[in-house]
């Protein structure tokens, strides 16, 4: 017989020791594990914290397994040194477990927040973000946003649709994530339980361009580590790529953050520390943030890197074929639906591995979009090729 070591007391006590340990440690605003929030309870015993618990659900999830092959930035290309995924969401949980470390917030959720954060991202990036939302409003849903996406494959269809009862604190950083947006600094909405939660996300589904803040410190340190971690990294695939020249970066950016992802990374998480510590041992405030000066040459590099990257016409390899086969596959997975195909992929590989209770909830067309958001490039491609889709090549370089 195999003994549960979950609840062995010993085990137990040493994580009450843990939590004591935090409450000594962490800063006065940190979110400790004790203030952690289910929507399910759960009776079980079990000796890791809460925060910790998420990051591991999160990282043995089917989702995040398909992060291995979902595009950051550059799709199409045949270059293995360019960053997918999953590297860019190990990252910016490197790089927000460190600020934490810092600031004494709770390493745990951070990871957990980081790794969550873009499980939702569809095939090719935001390029498909755009497509899918596309075809979501012309089919009668919401336009479709991945950070929204990350909270539906977490919360209701991972683990045959039971979801993985993650805490409010973890779903609510992942929702307000948000590393495009520009802020200066950022403070936590606290005070948020299920219900403003809840409002919150059909509120942004209705109006993505609302604006949401986290409710801890520690999500708004991983909104602030997503962009540090992608503004240097894609200015390196860039260059890797030939896009662009090292020379190109803005010379007011190379004087205030330097040239190299590396310059960049150190640069921006050394300000964010000092601007927001009164002093080695903790925060100012109840808010984190650059100085003016670095935010503003930020903001500048973030410019300069949709224009000469994101929007450059060089990155968009295969993109009307892309569309094409974007609108046959959702088109398709309607019509199998609509028709009762059980033999289709919808059903075989999506629908029956789910409880029953979620197709009552969705609509064909939410079933659909569910569908297609989490498969990986490569599998979307297979799809596509086998609904007689013409296939985008593959380039060694842009140009």
């Amino acid at each position: 017989m195999i003994t549960d070591l979950r609840t062995d007391p010993k085990l137990l006590r040493m994580r009450d020791e843990l939590d004591r340990r935090e409450q000594a440690v962490l800063s006065p605003l940190a979110a400790v594990s004790g203030s952690a929030l289910r929507r399910r309870s759960e009776t079980q015993a079990e000796p890791r914290q809460a925060f910790a618990q998420d990051g591991d659900r999160i990282l043995h999830s089917r989702a995040y397994t398909r992060y291995i092959d979902k595009t950051q930035v550059f799709y199409m290309v045949d270059n293995d040194h360019i960053t997918h995924r999953v590297l860019h969401v190990q990252l910016v949980s490197k790089i927000g477990r460190t600020i934490g470390r810092f600031l004494g917030l709770n390493e745990d959720l951070i990871e957990a927040i980081a790794l969550g954060h873009d499980i939702g991202h569809p095939p090719f990036g935001h390029d498909g973000e755009k497509e899918l939302a596309r075809l979501c409003r012309a089919h009668g849903l919401p336009g479709f946003q991945h950070n929204i996406q990350s909270v539906q494959f977490l919360d209701r269809i991972e683990r045959g649709g039971r979801g993985w009862n993650l805490t409010l604190q973890t779903l609510d950083g992942i929702l307000c994530h948000d590393g495009e947006v520009h802020n200066q600094a950022l403070q936590p909405a606290r005070r948020k339980d299920f219900a403003d939660f809840d409002r919150e996300l059909a509120a942004k589904a209705a109006n993505p361009g609302l604006a949401l803040f986290p409710m801890t410190l520690e999500g708004c340190v991983v909104r602030f580590s997503d962009t540090i971690a992608y503004i240097g990294r894609d200015i390196e695939d860039a260059i890797e790529l030939k896009l662009i020249s090292r020379s190109e970066i803005p010379a007011a950016c190379r004087a205030r953050l330097g040239d190299t992802n590396g310059k960049i990374v150190y640069r921006l998480v050394e300000d964010l520390l000092v601007n927001s510590s009164a002093t080695e041992h903790g925060l100012a405030l109840d808010a984190i943030g650059f100085s003016p000066g670095i935010s503003e040459t930020l903001q500048e590099l973030k410019r300069f890197n949709y224009q000469r990257i994101y929007l450059n016409p060089a990155i968009k390899t295969g993109l009307q074929k892309i569309k094409e086969c974007y609108d046959r596959l959702f088109a398709v997975y309607l019509d199998d639906i609509a028709r009762g195909r059980r033999d289709s992929v919808v059903f075989t590989e999506f629908i029956d591995k789910l409880d029953p209770a979620y197709v009552e909830d969705h609509v064909p067309a939410a079933i659909v979009r569910d569908f297609i958001a989490g498969m990986t490039d490569d599998y979307f491609l297979a799809r596509a090729a086998a609904c007689g889709c013409a296939m985008p090549d593959k380039l060694a370089a842009l140009s």
